[in-house]
Order: structure tokens, then C-alpha cells, then sequence
């Protein structure tokens, strides 16, 4: 009978699914073929939060719903394909349930109505389902193509819908400029400086992509963000923002997220010691529409009103104005400082702009690692201080050394890293002080260390520079002075 496989893979005692007793379609004999007249025309799409989240779509034949599970969702965009895996069919009673079935049992997992609507069938034979969906949430031609057994995909026929966009997949974050605290406060958002490394994060289908800023897959590196994608669901997103670990101050901290970072599968034993969260501060797209082009506020607004906030992501507050008094507030708490944004501002990817404004009570900065000098006394056959520099108008320039910050397994680390990299001519193109110039081993300049300091001196060095860690997210060749 047409629902012997649905009801067999459920316990009516167990899950508050629908479970007819006994179902048998009223259907004329003489309906053959692809007619649809008398055959139903509702459809429904279900979002399954189950062991992996998935869209189930139905529709309604023979009086009961054809179903297939939708790892993504149907796709707007013609030029992209999903997997459709075809699943037993369905009762009609089932198109308006909504709940909870229980951890266990087949399917276990939320259940939600995401579209309904009715349908027009062009095609239907056992490889081929051609219809058109008039829904609330989607609209437009479909058809579902078997590839091999329960395998099928799915594929738009009709454009995007007016509007759409492509979630983009390229861009870089857009930069502040270091300043002073604006004069025409009120025209101004300010947020805190976090402790961390950019990251954008993209939804789509329900999976997330995490991109550094420059351009790499890091998704693997944070699998604890990916339950954001899970609360977004059907929702597509592009978000800026900042990866970061808290120390038990509650404070940000670089040095620990160091753990984290060039990791590229960590183990659940760092999980469990080196948690970290994404701190959202930014919106870039959203549902089909780029934002990039809206001025700061529209993008906040919309960013808020996405309700993220979960035990590994969270949207921290931004304040309209009041700069000198959000400032003096994360000095006293020992933060970084603040980033101040022009309210009317729209976002530049990649660009460093004087739209945003980094307001520092520490003075830290990125510098190309050039060289290392060795060791003497406690350091013998190790690091003693490494050789910086950034880029300028003829290239790599010296900007000093630095020989604090470093523990017995942060030099040993550093020497591993190092070494591949050894060459036998300096990679400065200015001069380098006598003193290490005879002494100093040199390497290609590809590692980034992020070091604080308390100024620049008049000759273009870092003072009292003392090292906090390595950097993966950004490319030497964008390391200049701040």
C-alpha cells in the first residue's frame, strides 16, 4: 500500500507525526500519465532541523506526498543544482505538521512549514518531475531529475527572482584608518576593538564558510560556529566580523586564540580548553540583496534584527554617539580601545578607509618576521630577538626588532617555522643595523608577527616592542606602518 514504508518507520506511540491507520487513495482508474486534474496540486516545503538540516519538499499526487529531502533547499539561482534525495511518500495530513520528533526515532528533530502553496505540473514520470510552485517564499519553475536510484537533483528553470543576487564569494573586509576620537560625535557609531583575527562568514542553505581576511578557507579550523548556520537555517547571509577566545577575565585575547588559529582540525581537548565565539558586527548581505552600498545604520539594523545569539556567536552592542564616554568604559576594562564608523557610511570591501576610525589605548601592530638573530646565555642555539619590518615605497623596510613576549614553546614553535625558510641574503630593501647585519639569519619574509609596542620612533622603529603571536589572515605584502 502507498504508505506501508512510512508507517513502518515510525512508532505511533513514540513520535506525533501523523500516522494514518490505514490510507487508501481515491483515485479514478483511468488517471495515467502526467494528467494532474484530480491528483492533487498542494505542495509543501519543511524545514528538518534532523541529524544533518535539510528542506523536505512535497507534493501532493495520488493522495499522498511525494516527498524528497532537500540538503540545501531548492535553489533560486538556474546556474546551481542541489541534491534532492527522494524518501518515502507521505499522508496529506502530514503537509501541516509542525514539532518536535523525538531524539531516536526515524527523523528525529524540529519540524517547521517553511512555504505551502499549490503547483502546476508540466512533466511527471519516474525520472523526471517538471512542475511550477506558487508559494508564499518561492515562485517559479522547477524541475527534479533522477541521477541514480533515490538519488535526484533538483534545478531552477525560470532566472532568479527580480532582484536576487549571488551570495558573493570574494570580497575582503574593509579596514579602519588609526585616529583620534571624531569631532561630530553624533554622526558616529562606536564599537569595541576585539582582540581577535577578521573573519567573514557566509550562510547559505543552512552551511557555513568562514573566510579569513585573506581569502582562506578556515572553516575547519572553528567547527564550533557551525550551529550558527543551523539557526539561520533557510537564510542567506554574508557577516563581518571578528573570531575571537576570552580569557577568564572575560576579556579577548590574542595570545590565546594563538591555539587556534593554525590549527587546522582541532582536537575536542582544545575545543574544551580554547572555545571560541564570532562577534558580528556587520551584515553585507542579506536573503538575495546586497547591503554593501546601505549606509552603517540600515546594515546594523538589519544585522540586529537576525536575533543572533548562541553559545559561540553573538552581535555586540554599538553605540550612536558618546564616543568619549565608550572609550574612557573600555579603557577601565583593560580592552584594546574602540572603532569608531560613520553612520552614513557605505562599506568598502578591501579598502582601508577613514570611515572607520581604530581609537587605541594599546599601541599594537603587524610586522613581516625578515630574520632572526641567535641567542645567547639562556637562549644559546635558539631565537634571541626576531628581525621586523614592513612595506614601504621601496619595499621591505626595517622597522626593528623584538626580543620579549616569547615562552620556551613559543621560540621552539617559531625556530620550526622558520627554518624551511632560511636564505642567505637579507629581504630588507633598506639597511639593517650593524650589529645584527653580521649576525643575523635570514628568511623569506612569509610569517606576520603581531607585536605591541609603546611608539615609532622618528626613524621609522618600533619601541619596546614585545611579541603577542603569529598572524594566518594576513598576506606580508599588506603589512605596513600604522
Amino acid at each position: 500500500m502507498p504508505l506501508d514504508t512510512y508507517r513502518a518507520k515510525r512508532d505511533v506511540a513514540k513520535t506525533p507525526e501523523p500516522v494514518p491507520e490505514w490510507d487508501v487513495p481515491e483515485v479514478a482508474a483511468d488517471h495515467t500519465g502526467g494528467d494532474q486534474e484530480g491528483r492533487g496540486d498542494t505542495f509543501v516545503v519543511q524545514e528538518h532541523h534532523a541529524r544533518a538540516l535539510h528542506w523536505d519538499v512535497r507534493l501532493e499526487r495520488d493522495g499522498v506526498l511525494v516527498s524528497w529531502a532537500v540538503p540545501k533547499g531548492l535553489p533560486l539561482d538556474p546556474a546551481t543544482n542541489h541534491l534532492a534525495k527522494q524518501t518515502e511518500d507521505h499522508p496529506l495530513a502530514y503537509a501541516t505538521f509542525e514539532g518536535e520528533i523525538p531524539k531516536g526515532e526515524y527523523g528525529g528533530g524540529r519540524v517547521t512549514v517553511w512555504d505551502s502553496g499549490t503547483y502546476e505540473l508540466e512533466k511527471w514520470t519516474d525520472d523526471e518531475v517538471k512542475v511550477v510552485l506558487h508559494g508564499k517564499r518561492v515562485d517559479g519553475r522547477y524541475v527534479f531529475f533522477r541521477t541514480k536510484g533515490q538519488d535526484w537533483m533538483v534545478h531552477r528553470m525560470d532566472g532568479p527572482p527580480s532582484g536576487w543576487e549571488p551570495l558573493p564569494r570574494d570580497l575582503r573586509p574593509m579596514l579602519a584608518t588609526p585616529g583620534a576620537l571624531p569631532s561630530d560625535d553624533d554622526n558616529w557609531a562606536y564599537e569595541v576593538k576585539w582582540d581577535g583575527v577578521r573573519a567573514l562568514l557566509a550562510v547559505e542553505g543552512g552551511r557555513l564558510t568562514v573566510t579569513s581576511r585573506n581569502g582562506n578557507d578556515v572553516t575547519a579550523s572553528y567547527p564550533e560556529l557551525r550551529g550558527l548556520g543551523l539557526q539561520l537555517g533557510a537564510r542567506q547571509v554574508l557577516l563581518d566580523g571578528e573570531v575571537v577566545a576570552f580569557n577568564p577575565e572575560g576579556r579577548t585575547d590574542f595570545g590565546m586564540l594563538q591555539a587556534r588559529m593554525h590549527v587546522g582540525k582541532p582536537s575536542a581537548a582544545l575545543l574544551r580548553s580554547t572555545p571560541v565565539q564570532f562577534l558580528a558586527f556587520d551584515l553585507l548581505h542579506h536573503e538575495g540583496r546586497s547591503l554593501l552600498k546601505q549606509p552603517y545604520d540600515e546594515r546594523r539594523e538589519a544585522l540586529e534584527a537576525l536575533g543572533l545569539e548562541g553559545e559561540h556567536w553573538q552581535v555586540p552592542p554599538a553605540f550612536r554617539g558618546g564616543g568619549a564616554a565608550v572609550l574612557e568604559a573600555t579603557k577601565a576594562q583593560g580592552l584594546e580601545g574602540i572603532v569608531a564608523k560613520r553612520r552614513d557610511a557605505p562599506y568598502q570591501p578591501g579598502r582601508r578607509s577613514d570611515s572607520w576610525l581604530k581609537v587605541k589605548h594599546i599601541r599594537r601592530t603587524s610586522a613581516v618576521i625578515a630574520g632572526w638573530k641567535p641567542g645567547e646565555g639562556g637562549r644559546t642555539g635558539r631565537i634571541g630577538s626576531l628581525l621586523l619590518g614592513v612595506q614601504g615605497p621601496s619595499g621591505l623596510e626595517y622597522a626593528g626588532h623584538v626580543g620579549t613576549g616569547f615562552t620556551g614553546a613559543t621560540l621552539k614553535k617559531l625556530g620550526e617555522l622558520l627554518e624551511p625558510l632560511r636564505r642567505d641574503d637579507s629581504p630588507f630593501a633598506t639597511a639593517v643595523p650593524r650589529e645584527f647585519a653580521k649576525s643575523a639569519l635570514w628568511v623569506d619574509p612569509e610569517l606576520v608577527a603581531e607585536v605591541d609596542y609603546t611608539e615609532w620612533t622618528k626613524d621609522g622603529r618600533l619601541r619596546h616592542p614585545s611579541y603577542k603571536g603569529l598572524r594566518d589572515d594576513y598576506d606580508p605584502k599588506d603589512v605596513v606602518r600604522e
